[in-house]
């Protein structure tokens, strides 16, 4: 399967490398940093050289690159980069350089136990949490005074059971669930305000705090809204074909119990919209006008909102005004970025003023293209809604209902 494991920075440097089988030199990376010099923004995932393949994904500004000396599935490896850089994350809060040259010694630990000969063993966090204990400045320093490692001396007893991505005897005085569903919005629309193409990419995160081996159970109201949907190895696969529903024996802690896919045969409400107007005339001044407000929001405030306007290369400089926030001009990429944060809507937020144009230069093409970022709490935009959550298990008594928390954007149970 996978052979070694380079970890290379931004500069082209491979600061980290691992190997399984067999030591592989270390000028294999030369064929990635080649294919990264001759196109940063669309490196392939694959690139098969002469006696190796490589396979990449870059995330925090680093690139993970497997090498595998025969073929293997692509999407296997890759998601198992992703979940290395996951499994750092969850222990040293990011995954940096500089984190992964701070904590050496645990990522060689993590790499030890997540890859056996070359093929996944342990990924899942709360195992691996049994096994190698995250890093904190007390075990550290007691580790540097006795020659110790994080390295457990016992095997998690999750291992020695059917359900390998649960430990066992979990206890917990307060035995809460929190369930938590992020959705985020791709679309394009025209300069009328006319939806071209939207799709919807969702996430139900969780954060499991039960005691014993509870065996829980989640319906929707509408699940045939879903295109496309992958799952945590918990969820029974058979019972969502039957029957659309989440039927799963969670994990401990934190985990990403379902992702899902909503294209563009269904009905996407944009709940902002966006009204402008750039009128560049040869030789002149041109103008910009812009004002941004919410559609739909059934109440709620549209908060982190940021626009990138992609000028027209005509363009030489901005002088704008604005009600709200605060913007920039970038005059090498032509690019207009404006934070505007939270939408008043007694005040919508409004920037204006006159744009310099390159002296001589042609004003045919004048469309620009807007990104606009936001951020809604409370709010699943494909309309997405929950039926019943029911719980059983030791001790347990079935619980049906879901109580929301008006704050966090969660709704969560508590036993």
């Amino acid at each position: 399967m996978i052979h070694s494991l380079f970890i290379i920075n931004s500069s082209g440097d491979a600061f980290l490398e691992k190997h399984w089988r067999s030591v592989i030199p270390h000028s294999v990376c030369e064929y990635f940093l080649e294919a990264q010099r001759a196109n940063p923004d669309d490196v392939p995932p694959v690139i098969a050289t002469p006696h190796h393949y490589l396979l990449s994904i870059q995330r925090g500004g680093i690139s993970l690159v497997a090498v595998c000396m025969q073929e293997v599935p692509p999407l296997f490896v890759i998601e198992f980069l992703h979940r290395v850089v996951d499994t750092f994350q969850d222990y040293f809060s990011e995954c940096t350089e500089t984190i992964i040259k701070e904590n050496y010694v645990v990522v060689y630990e993590l790499l030890d136990e997540m890859l056996d000969n070359g093929f996944p063993l342990a990924t899942e966090s709360n195992i691996l949490k049994e096994l190698i204990k995250p890093p904190n400045i007390l075990r550290t320093i007691a580790n540097t005074v006795t020659g110790k490692s994080n390295v457990s001396g016992t095997l998690p007893s999750g291992q020695l059971s059917n359900i390998p991505w649960r430990r066992t005897g979990v206890k917990y005085a307060n035995n809460e669930a929190y369930f938590d569903v992020v959705e985020e919005v791709d679309a394009i629309i025209d300069k009328s305000g006319v939806t071209v193409f939207a799709e919807i990419q969702g996430y139900i995160d969780c954060c499991i705090k039960l005691s014993g081996m509870p065996d829980l159970t989640l319906s929707f109201m509408n699940p045939r809204l879903f295109d496309d949907v992958s799952f945590h190895p918990c969820v029974r696969f058979k019972r969502w074909e039957s029957g659309r529903i989440l039927s799963f024996i969670p994990p401990d802690g934190n985990l990403r119990l379902m992702s899902y896919h909503i294209g563009s045969q269904s009905v996407v409400a944009i709940p902002i919209y966006v009204r402008h107007n750039l009128s560049l005339k040869a030789g002149e001044q041109g103008r910009l006008d812009i004002t941004v407000g919410p559609k739909q929001t059934l109440g709620r405030t549209i908060e982190g909102v940021k626009l990138e306007i992609q000028m027209p290369k005509c363009v030489l400089n901005c002088i704008l005004t604005t009600n709200q926030g605060k913007y920039a001009f970038d005059p090498v990429t032509k690019i207009l970025s404006w934070e505007i944060g939270r939408i008043d809507v007694t005040k919508l937020p409004n920037i204006r003023g006159t744009v310099s144009l390159v002296s001589g230069a042609s004003t045919n093409d004048v469309n620009a293209s807007i990104n606009v970022h936001f951020t809604i709490t409370q709010l699943a935009i494909s309309g997405l809604k929950v039926n019943r959550l029911d719980m059983y298990g030791e001790k347990y008594k079935p619980f049906k209902g879901v109580k929301y928390v008006t704050k966090a954007g969660k709704f969560q149970v508590r036993m």
